[in-house]
């Protein structure tokens, strides 16, 4: 068993003149195919009134795994990291950090796909920012 952080950004489409973004972040430990045990979850939003690039991103992704009282290797889709080869990416962070690879870190990557989107529908309905 290992120790990750899963992370995953929702909201990378122009809404309200901006992008409103949520980044969710578990702290889990997995084995091959399976989340053992889920540790902390963290979410936090970011109002940007131009397109977000991968800095912004990276930054996004840093300050919500910050949050935790966790270490673990930072996992992300490829797609949340436009699609940049991984030695890109992975000199970007302050800490480890990969793509997804086992069956586990799919799983962790699905659940904070459902936190962060999840998340970011109910702060837009709530603040009243209409799509």
């Amino acid at each position: 068993m290992w120790d990750i952080i899963a992370v995953d950004i929702s909201g990378r489409h122009r809404i309200k003149g901006g992008y409103y973004m949520v980044c969710a972040a578990a702290a889990l430990t997995v084995s091959a195919n399976y989340i053992e045990k889920v540790k902390q979850v963290k979410i936090l939003p970011l109002w940007l009134k131009r397109a977000p690039s991968l800095l912004d991103v990276v930054q996004l992704i840093e300050d919500t795994a910050d949050q935790l009282s966790f270490e673990g290797t930072i996992v992300a889709e490829k797609g949340d990291m436009y699609n940049k080869p991984r030695w890109v990416t992975e000199s970007m962070f302050s800490r480890a950090f990969k793509y997804q690879e086992s069956i586990a870190e799919r799983r962790s990557i699905e659940l904070v796909h459902h936190i962060s989107q999840s998340a970011r529908n109910l702060l837009i309905k709530e603040l009243q920012i209409e799509t």
